[in-house]
């Protein structure tokens, strides 16, 4: 039986009453087959299985979506029970940041002002800054992330080696549709046209994926993007797996930013460079 707690108390309490490794799955509600499939991983590795659902006004920007982002808390709460969660924790805003906006936040240091970080001034800040209160309140003892937001993952992760938090992170890999769109909570603000238009993302990411050289890994996926009149891109870069400059040689990222009409969507895939491929 999945239990719904609204407030830190009753996340202790419970917290206290589990057993064995505890595993958390972080969200902001609008839950996907992306996040059940986060869920499902949890299930496997862990005895005692937390879902958050908290919207965390820190990490939008003043003209982001944070008012508009959906919020579906009964179908997020069925879907936890589908998958045998034990517990979900959904405080609202003033349970979170008591008193208002926290005056102590974290700084996501130079990894944080890259890609997303560059487009989207304080986004790391709020989001490490949630992460690491959820991680202290659930106390877990394995963290899933989704590898769809990979500057995300990287910076948790990141966080977590820096402060010694005692938690193990663990990247999913990138749920999709068939038609190989990245699930994401935003795909439901998308036209029919525009869900067409963006599939120019995955497609640009395989094409580029298939090369084995950094120019040639950019320009492939680049004339995909400049090919379909319905996407903006913000960025496409192609790094090391830790988000570093990429390697002539072995693994590494290729990621892209881009609005469809109003949405913003992100994706990346993996890459194999040079004689490694």
């Amino acid at each position: 039986m999945t239990a719904l707690v609204h407030t830190r108390a009753e996340l202790a309490a419970a917290r206290a009453a589990a057993s064995g490794r505890v595993a958390v799955v972080m969200t902001m509600g609008a839950l996907h087959e992306g996040h059940r499939r986060l869920m499902r991983v949890a299930r496997e590795r862990g005895d005692f299985v937390i879902v958050t659902v908290f919207v965390n006004p820190l990490q939008f920007g003043p003209n982001e979506d944070f008012d508009k982002y959906p919020r579906t808390l009964a179908a997020d709460v069925e879907a936890c029970r589908a998958e045998r969660v034990d517990l979900v924790f959904a405080p609202d805003r003033d349970e979170m940041y008591p008193g208002g906006s926290p005056q102590v936040t974290l700084n996501a240091g130079p990894l944080g002002e890259i890609l997303e970080g560059a487009s989207r001034p304080g986004h790391f800040a709020g989001m490490l800054t949630v992460v690491a209160k959820l991680l202290l309140l659930t106390r877990a003892d394995l963290a899933f992330f989704g590898e769809k937001d990979f500057q995300q993952l990287a910076l948790i992760t990141r966080m977590v080696h820096d402060l010694e938090i005692g938690v193990e992170v663990i990247g999913v890999p990138t749920v999709r549709e068939d038609d190989g769109l990245a699930l994401s909570s935003r795909n439901r603000y998308l036209s029919a046209g525009e869900r067409r238009a963006a599939l120019a993302l995955s497609h640009a990411l395989r094409e580029g994926a298939a090369q084995t050289d950094a120019r040639s890994v950019l320009e492939a996926a680049g004339k995909i993007l400049a090919d379909e009149p319905g996407v903006r891109v913000d960025y496409l870069a192609l790094t090391d797996p830790l988000l570093g400059p990429a390697p002539a040689d072995g693994p590494a990222r290729l990621l892209v930013a881009a609005k469809v009409g109003a949405t913003r969507l992100i994706d990346n895939v993996p890459v194999l460079l040079g004689k490694a491929a």
